[in-house]
């Protein structure tokens, strides 16, 4: 088989599905035993092109930019899709295959970013006659690919270059064992409840969700769970976790979960503690090596903070707006505890089942009353509604290959009718193979093809919402409808941008920490009367959600929101503190640095057995290392964007369509083309203000 990306295929791999080169990845193909082949001879490929590319190489746009893009096209087509699966279809037979190439892929990555002819190429551009012709999204791509050539070691040579490398390596291959970790270790707990006392008090979708997880594991020849008698297994995954420390009365139970999940992958075979420290080690090692005195100035080298004391200030600025609002949440806890009984001191297992009473009692209603109103297809209706309202553009389901029979793909019009985009959207809870999170990826960038066409953006759009079960329908927590908004947000910056430039397309080349504001953005519409009209239907009359009970939600929108942004807060203020002060090979252990953090920004004390570290998937095997204060930065960013649309007036559907357009064309179009506060600028017309963010969280 010949084709025009890979050239002439050997007859061993002319049916291998990650070697086709048109359309969207065909999962209903793909086996873990075509990873390697099609990987390995895409990385002799890609060698065999760069070796001609270094040799001919000229310093201008074509000759040393548009040049590459055949060789990240090749590992688009080949080696993304086998990540994407790994995250979403885990097995023994891929996690082999996939272990067994990764170290290949990331040398070949250092191969190109290393590569002097292509970096001189790039230097020699930005001094020479044609940097004038370029535009400026032109420019900034070149000299973030400097950036990038300079932070992948270009400066280094001889043995200095080779430790270089195997950092790389060994950091790549310890954040795919930590994660492996956490997945197994979520897998291999659970708790079996018999007693039907010790479930008086949770809800029916609990119920359901505990019966149907022992009926997933349930011994052969064992009889069916049923929500009324049992038996029910707690697991770790979150739509179980937090409805059960929410409602269950059992105060022992509760412990012996919430440790449970606090100690996730930090004992046995399974401990992530060394992988950690490893981490933060190899981290520090790889930017001494490029000049810097920690990781994180490392790493702000390429985000919108200029420093790591920028940070820190924005991290005191919350803390002082939160601090007191949280100590009020837990006495008020506390005393709500105390006045219904309990007399131990309150504990951190006790202080969701307590926030949840109290809840119910000062707004008078709990949470599981809102999950019959969010019926999984309407939200998803809704949304879709919305997005129209907003952005102009309509989604349409299509017949494509699919990795999960659950898993569905749409494609994405504009006004015109005309397609710009697609999404695939993997909607459920998979706890045995699927990791735990959300998160959207790129499927296939926005680039320029031969004869004028353009190839569109292809989303992945990953939840873990509450399934189906039996005849009921997948019933969302509310949590769950604002994690399904923050996912699609980040997907339409991918799908909706119009640069022509896949290094600055859609996310791409977005500072990381700019890159929540169109996530957390969207997440203001669930709260806005006119989009809960349309997503919010109760699944068996149809009726909307009452107006009594929408003032309640809407009252209780800032409940224990200073204890929220603390928790926030603590997460990236130890984030900071392990990748600027933590030393990897000094007495204190990466707990107390933890615990130095939280005698600072949390009430309670740091449990002595807390170890949240090692399941802190984000900054050890994502990409948010040194970077987590991300979503308070962005939140500044998205909190004052959308109170666009509220000075504009929600309630007016022309304004709000205007106004849509414009962050449309901004904000989502115009992806890494521009500099984020550019970008915010011309949507806003101003620079941003940590007002709205505190406002609607009501800590002003």
């Amino acid at each position: 088989m010949s084709n025009t990306l890979f050239g002439t295929l050997p007859a061993e791999l002319a049916e291998n599905p990650l070697l086709t080169e048109a359309g969207t990845p065909r999962f209903d193909r793909i086996q873990p035993e075509h990873v390697v082949p099609a990987v390995r001879f895409v990385i002799a490929k890609a060698e065999q092109a760069l070796q001609k590319i270094e040799a001919e190489i000229q310093p201008t746009w074509s000759g040393a930019v548009d040049v590459f893009d055949p060789l990240n096209r090749m590992f688009e087509r080949a080696w993304a899709p086998v990540t994407h699966l790994f995250g979403v279809m885990n097995s023994d037979a891929l996690r082999e295959a996939f272990e067994t190439v990764q170290p290949e892929v990331v040398q070949f990555g250092l191969r190109i970013s290393q590569s002097e002819p292509a970096y001189r190429a790039l230097k020699a551009l930005q001094s020479g006659p044609e940097w004038n012709k370029l535009d400026d999204a032109q420019k900034r791509i070149v000299d973030r690919k400097i950036l990038s050539c300079e932070l992948s070691g270009i400066g280094l040579s001889g043995d200095e270059r080779e430790r270089f490398n195997a950092l790389e390596t060994e950091l790549s291959q310890a954040g795919t064992e930590f994660s492996n970790h956490v997945l197994d270790s979520n897998k291999a707990w659970s708790l079996l409840v018999e007693s039907s006392a010790d479930t008086a008090g949770w809800p029916d979708t609990l119920r359901r969700m505990t019966a149907s997880a022992y009926n997933r594991s349930k011994p052969e020849g064992a009889a069916e769970a049923t929500p009324e008698k049992g038996p029910w297994r707690v697991t770790l995954e979150m739509s179980i976790f937090n409805p059960f420390m929410q409602h269950c009365r059992n105060r022992a139970l509760r412990e012996q979960v919430y440790k449970a999940y606090m100690t996730r992958a930090s004992s046995g075979e399974l401990d992530n503690t060394v992988l950690c420290v490893k981490h933060l080690a190899l981290r520090k090692e790889k930017a001494n090596l490029l000049g810097y005195k920690t990781y994180a100035e490392l790493s702000l080298a390429q985000k919108m903070a200029p420093s790591v004391a920028a940070v820190e200030e924005m991290f005191e600025t919350l803390l002082k707006a939160s601090l007191p609002a949280a100590k009020r949440d837990l006495d008020e806890v506390t005393d709500l505890a105390w006045r219904d009984g309990q007399k131990e001191p309150l504990a951190h297992w006790d202080v969701p089942f307590w926030a949840e009473r109290l809840r119910e009692e000062r707004y008078d209603f709990k949470e599981e009353d809102l999950r019959p109103y969010f019926s999984h297809e309407i939200v998803l209706k809704g949304l879709y509604e919305l997005l129209e309202t907003l952005f102009g553009i309509t989604i349409e389901e299509q017949d494509v290959p699919t990795w999960h029979p659950d898993v569905r793909y749409y494609a994405v019009r504009n006004e015109a009718g005309k397609p710009i985009a697609g999404f695939f959207y993997d909607p459920y809870s998979r706890p045995e193979t699927k990791r735990p999170g959300a998160w959207m990826d790129d499927c296939l960038s926005r680039r320029p093809e031969p004869h004028g066409k353009v190839q569109l953006p292809v989303a992945y759009l990953i939840c873990n919402a509450t399934p189906p079960m039996g005849d009921t329908p997948s019933l969302m927590g509310f949590r769950e409808v604002e994690t399904l908004f923050h996912e699609f947000g980040h997907g339409l910056q991918h799908m909706l941008t119009t640069v022509n430039y896949p290094d600055a397309a859609g996310i791409t080349g977005v500072e990381w920490d700019a890159v929540e504001l169109p996530s957390q953005f969207m997440e203001n519409w669930c709260y806005h009367r006119p989009t809960l009209d349309k997503l919010a239907r109760h699944y068996q009359t149809g009726e909307k959600l009452p107006d009594e009970l929408y003032r309640k939600m809407l009252a209780a929108k800032t409940f224990r929101a200073g204890s929220m942004m603390l928790r926030q807060l603590t997460f990236g203020m130890t984030d900071i503190q392990l990748h600027s002060a933590f030393d990897p090979l000094g007495q204190e252990s990466i707990f107390d640095i933890q615990k130095r953090v939280m005698e600072r920004a949390s009430i309670l004390p740091m449990l002595p057995e807390d170890r949240f570290l090692c399941a802190f998937s984000h900054i050890f095997a994502g990409g948010y290392a040194a970077g987590y204060y991300s979503y308070k930065w962005a939140e500044v960013l998205s909190a004052d964007a959308f109170s666009a649309f509220e000075e504009a007036g929600l309630d007016d559907d022309a304004t709000v369509r205007k106004t849509g357009r414009r962050f449309r064309d901004t904000v989502l179009s115009l992806g890494g083309s521009r500099h984020p506060m550019d970008v915010f600028r011309e949507f806003r017309g101003r620079d941003p203000s940590p007002e709205s963010l505190l406002r609607h969280n009501g800590l002003t």
